[in-house]
């Protein structure tokens, strides 16, 4: 499932990143990796806010729709 998809306060395991080499590299860079877990904090006009890595990010609907859970 798409992470753009998930409600806030669930959790999920990365399981696969889509898209171009440079966006999958941005993302890694922010500590998306596969077998890494993500959580769903809240959700704004579409866009997310996760926590991973003990860090909390903002992404849009579109970069989370990269990353499948």
């Amino acid at each position: 499932m798409p992470l753009a998809m998930a409600k806030p306060g669930e959790s999920g395991t990365i399981q696969k990143i889509t898209g171009r080499d440079e966006v999958r590299q941005h993302l890694a860079e922010l500590g998306f990796v596969v077998n890494s877990d993500v959580r769903v904090i809240n959700v704004i006009g579409g866009n997310l806010i996760v926590q991973v890595k003990d860090s909390r990010i903002a992404l849009d609907r579109s970069m989370a729709a990269r990353i499948l859970i």
